[in-house]
């Protein structure tokens, strides 16, 4: 195994304390996807320098002139306060000629805009549920919309901005949310059928040869009747609010092997039809008559350790550690010029 200098790219609040007090419980820090990450490649032998960014790209560009990288390790979701910008970050590493973890500027587009991401998916004839998307600033018609109906943002991840009241069943819960978006989230809102069914997410490392991880499945089963079983932000970071519900994750159960199959090459698909590389994670829907959705893709997911994309990967056969050197393994090799 080659020994690397690597940076790791980091939020500026995120960047990990060398020696964490023994009283710090790691499974609540904000920094925790940082520090496994960090550790795990020193223990792999590899020299790594942490490079806190907040809104100056200079810090990057003085790390490589003083620390010579090999690669950076890319674990930044935004820039300067902008969630979509960390796609511009990536295309200044390809500019600086600086090999990096995780997907291209190309791919972070495309996957990121909702509304952009799925007319692509209409082309190559993958399904996904009915939408529309409403620009900020514009005037709000409506046409005999079907409900029930979801609202979210068309741009922002993590489920920022996706509760309860995100699912409506009428015209004015529907203007009512539209305007939310808008104005709390300040981005486009996307209008899609709700599609009630189990919530299936599909792991993919990789750059021209995938491999798939096993299916993994939310499970909201114990919520209330009378609650929508969505990935709202109180389910997926609430640790309180998914212990009181019995909200957990794990190896989707039950799937004829055909359909694990035909789910397994949906993910895929979509995975290259968005030009994704090195690793992302695609969320989709199976309805009660096993039909499937694809709701999303994510370009470079949490990929702490104990999270359901490391530990899919662990029930796959691959350990921690093996991930985090196959993604440096995939950035080693990406070449930016790549089409696809």
């Amino acid at each position: 195994m080659r020994r690397c200098r690597i940076i790791a790219l980091t939020h500026e609040d995120l960047v990990p304390p060398e020696n964490p007090r023994e009283t710090t419980d790691l499974s609540q820090v904000e920094w925790k996807t940082e520090f496994d990450v960090v550790s795990t490649l020193k223990d792999l032998g590899h020299e790594v320098c942490v490079v806190g960014v907040r809104s100056d790209l200079g810090v990057v560009r003085r790390a490589m002139d003083d620390f010579k990288p090999h690669i950076a390790f890319n674990l930044l979701e935004e820039f300067d306060g902008v969630g979509v910008f960390d796609q511009n970050v990536v295309a200044y590493l390809e500019l600086i000629r600086l090999p990096y973890t995780g997907c291209n500027p190309r791919g972070l587009i495309l996957a990121r805009d909702k509304g952009l991401a799925r007319q692509i998916m209409a082309y190559h004839r993958i399904p996904f549920p009915a939408f529309r998307v409403f620009p900020v600033r514009r005037k709000i018609r409506i046409r005999e919309p079907a409900f029930p109906l979801i609202v979210k943002s068309v741009s922002q991840e993590a489920s920022l901005g996706i509760s309860q009241a995100s699912v409506v069943e009428n015209r004015d819960k529907l203007l009512e949310r539209i305007s939310f978006v808008h104005e709390s989230i300040g981005t486009d809102a996307i209008v899609e059928q709700y599609i009630q069914g189990r919530e299936l997410y599909v792991g993919l490392i990789g750059n021209a040869r995938l491999k798939v991880l096993p299916i993994w499945e939310l499970h909201l089963d114990g919520m209330p009747d009378e609650l929508r079983r969505i990935a709202t932000a109180r389910v997926k970071w609430s640790s309180k609010y998914q212990k009181k519900y019995d909200i957990s994750s794990g190896p989707a159960e039950g799937l004829p092997a055909a359909l694990t199959k035909q789910i397994q090459k949906m993910a895929k698909r979509v995975f290259r039809a968005l030009n994704l590389s090195g690793y992302a994670r695609i969320d989709l829907r199976l309805d009660a008559h096993n039909r499937i959705y694809v709701l999303e893709a994510n370009p470079n997911p949490q990929i702490s350790y104990g999270e359901d994309f490391a530990e899919s990967a662990e029930t796959a056969g691959v350990s921690y550690e093996a991930l985090m050197q196959s993604l440096l393994n995939l950035g080693l090799s990406w070449k930016p010029d790549r089409l696809g």
